[in-house]
């Protein structure tokens, strides 16, 4: 997806409230921005916050829907630029076709993941094909370490199989989580997986300590290590921890998407489409872009024109950093 934001906002803090000590879990709550294009689209985003800008290396977390496309128009997004991340999409319901400068067209359905890397420079569009009646599901970056973020573009499909574990019905895309393992190549540790909850069950997931963990909400009320998120809502919780407790508080089944990985620890510059280390590196690749130059390629089949980058601030874009960890 394009994104057209530039200042995020805050988070609450919150902790257990049986009365037993639990691990602290920050909760961010979504803000509505709308995405770039003739037909925008609005998303519910969680990362990045002032507060939190990563939870491992995931440095963008956007949910929509579900949205009735013949009332919303569905998603048009034109071909766009990324540079020195990775795009995951991961649908609940609805279809999405991609075609990027790699040469890939494929198609985003529920349950399958389509991991995109930027690298050194890739163009993508996405658009809600004709079939679709309802749009629903994120839209997710992750952010290439120093040593990887010029490597070059790729584009991997991969359809994860269920597996239970307690309540839990979970999809692993990327990582390890309850035995089950992704064949997707990251360039950080990482974790992502959807997981459906029985209604009224818990369930204890066995997680690395060096890793963060996020859970994004999407239905239902769920209490993470004691504390409870509501839809749309994305839960922190920090490292030094073997396991995590998910509760499903609602008669019907939940479902969250959970994000992890290990610290990283590199400061980033977000702004527009790119992930750079510099003011100088964004203002370098919007140039490339707006001078149609081979960086970013050229995305064949899309009809019509692609997005224009917007206007630099006059100032200098700062680097951004997580805060000191709990």
């Amino acid at each position: 997806m394009s994104n057209v934001e530039v200042d995020p906002t805050a988070l609450r803090c919150a902790t257990g409230d049986h009365g037993r000590p639990e691990p602290q879990v920050d909760v961010l709550s979504a803000r509505d921005v709308p995405l770039g294009g003739p037909r925008a689209m609005t998303v519910r985003r969680t990362l990045p916050q002032r507060a939190r800008t990563l939870i491992g290396a995931w440095c963008f977390v956007d949910h929509y829907g579900p949205d009735d496309v013949a009332d919303t128009g569905g998603m048009d997004v034109a071909p766009h630029p990324h540079t020195g991340l990775q795009t995951v999409s991961w649908l609940f319901s609805g279809e999405i076709e991609h075609r990027d400068s790699l040469g890939s067209h494929a198609f985003v359905r529920p349950g399958e993941l389509n991991l995109m890397t930027g690298g050194y420079g890739i163009s993508h569009s996405e658009a809600s094909t004709a079939g679709t009646t309802i749009l629903h599901g994120v839209q997710l970056w992750v952010a290439l370490p120093e040593e990887h973020r010029h490597t070059g573009r790729d584009f991997r499909h991969y359809v994860p199989s269920p597996v239970r574990m307690g309540g839990a019905e979970i999809r692993v895309f990327l990582g390890s989580l309850t035995g089950d393992t992704s064949p997707v190549r990251t360039f950080t540790p990482l974790l992502g997986a959807e997981l459906v909850l029985d209604p009224r069950s818990t369930t204890t997931l066995p997680v690395h300590t060096d890793f963060e963990y996020g859970l994004l909400v999407d239905q239902g009320d769920v209490r993470m290590a004691g504390t409870l998120l509501r839809p749309a809502e994305l839960g922190y919780f920090g490292t030094g921890n073997d396991t995590l407790t998910l509760t499903n508080e609602t008669d019907a089944p939940a479902r969250a998407v959970l994000l992890g990985g290990t610290p990283f620890e590199e400061q980033i510059v977000m702004w527009w489409n790119f992930i750079g280390r510099s003011h100088e590196d964004i203002v370098e690749a919007r140039q490339a872009w707006e001078s149609a130059s081979d960086r970013f390629g050229s995305v064949d089949g899309y009809d019509g024109d692609r997005l224009p980058a917007p206007a630099l601030p006059n100032a200098t874009i700062a680097p951004r950093k997580n805060p000191t960890h709990h």
